[in-house]
């Protein structure tokens, strides 16, 4: 942009036409009703910039003409990235939050590079992914209630948390992963409800290892062999 190039100690040449391009996203906003109660939701923006390529630029001494463009992350993980790749899912990069948009069916993750590593990126993603897999049109678990109810909130977050231990086993991925501020709120809406239900654990266990099987379902290796 104009004002990125002057941060960058260069200046649009005169007379230079800019390009507009739109940027498209969407960020979560949590609102709490009347009751108390908490919902979530998923606000969509688009935003314009004008922006000028790197020749329309003087001063920048050529410190942009080599850049190489951003690998596509899951082609950066190998056997992982293929694996998620076959399950069809929309996953987009950006931003510093990573979750499951129920409404519009799409997965959103931070770029890899923020990660700690590689391992740490497919853990994140196979948890949103187990979110994924629970869609009216897939698995249909009832997520209804999610946004609304703690208890069931920490249920659907067990079976992900399970399904993402049980997918990166299975992809032979140890991630090791940093605790964050949120995990305190996890495991206590997780001891709630495993305190009230002594059978909970092994529902979302159930949960889980349905979603990562057919998650397994949509590779192309399972159709050739059961055509086999």
């Amino acid at each position: 942009t104009f004002r990125q190039a002057i941060e960058l100690g260069g200046a649009v040449r005169k007379g230079e036409t800019g390009t507009t391009v739109v940027f498209a996203s969407s960020f979560i906003r949590t609102e709490t009703t009347e009751t108390g109660t908490e919902i979530e939701q998923d606000i969509p923006f688009l935003k314009a910039y004008t922006v000028f390529n790197t020749d329309q630029i003087a001063g920048l001494n050529g410190r942009f003409d080599d850049i190489a463009p951003h690998q596509d992350p899951l082609s950066r993980i190998g056997n992982a990235g293929r694996f998620f790749a076959n399950t069809g899912a929309l996953i987009r990069h950006g931003g510093s939050a990573a979750y499951y948009a129920a409404q519009r069916d799409y997965i959103q993750m931070p770029c890899l590079d923020v990660f700690r590593d590689d391992a740490a990126y497919v853990a994140v993603l196979s948890h949103e992914i187990t979110h994924w897999t629970g869609a009216p049109r897939r698995l249909d678990r009832d997520l209804s209630r999610y946004a609304k109810d703690r208890s069931d909130r920490a249920r659907e977050e067990l079976i992900a948390e399970l399904g993402s231990a049980f997918l990166c086993a299975d992809l032979g991925i140890v991630p090791e992963l940093e605790p964050r501020p949120d995990h305190a709120s996890y495991l206590d809406g997780w001891l709630k409800v495993l305190g009230n239900d002594k059978r909970a654990i092994f529902s979302a266990a159930a949960h889980a290892q349905r979603a990562v099987d057919y998650l397994h379902s949509l590779q192309p290796e399972l159709e050739e062999e059961e055509a086999a």
